[in-house]
């Protein structure tokens, strides 16, 4: 006779979709840069873990959610290379509800890093993965990760110091260490 404990139904589904939706919209959002894209994604994340939800067990299904949702941003910016864009009738802004409120010079200077360098500061800052863990998640090496990581750290700065020109150099960035 088999010991092992039952599998998750649609009732514990439920619950975990409602717990994770906050953080894994913030993350989205992160991903992203736009709330829109990040609801897109945050849903197709859920839809993926429900159809593997009764099917497979998970040791820890809010991480596997995050690496679902990393992949699943990584594909769509592969579509998104491809396809053509044409501009379409305007669409009246609706707002969306974030988990927390981002400046505007950040979600604009997110705006500027290539997806991989966004995907890989969010990894980083907003999931608090290591090296390691950014690369596993990505599918790259980790050499890759820290390419991404410093890249996107310096073009951040860099949108920081055009901000507030009077500000002084950031600990760690190239103006302070030529000083």
């Amino acid at each position: 006779m088999s010991t092992h404990p039952p599998r998750p139904g649609p009732a514990e589904f439920a619950d975990f979709a409602q717990a994770q939706t906050p953080g894994l919209l913030g993350f989205a959002h992160a991903l992203t840069g736009n709330p829109h894209d990040a609801w897109d994604l945050t849903q197709e994340t859920l839809v993926r873990m429900g159809e593997r939800w009764g099917r497979t067990r998970f040791d820890e299904p809010a991480a596997y959610a995050r690496t679902v949702m990393t992949r699943l941003n990584i594909d769509r910016l592969r579509r998104f290379r491809r396809e053509v864009l044409t501009p379409g009738p305007r669409r009246e802004d609706t707002r969306v509800q974030l988990v927390g409120e981002l400046d505007a010079w950040l979600v604009e200077a997110l705006a500027t890093l290539t997806p991989r360098q966004r995907t890989a500061l969010a990894l980083r800052y907003v999931e608090d993965l290591d090296v390691r863990g950014i690369a596993e998640r990505m599918g790259c090496a980790e050499g890759t990760v820290k390419s991404h990581l410093s890249r996107g750290t310096e073009r951040l700065q860099e949108q920081l110091g055009a901000r507030r020109p009077h500000h002084p150099a950031l600990p760690g960035s190239q103006e302070a260490t030529q000083r």
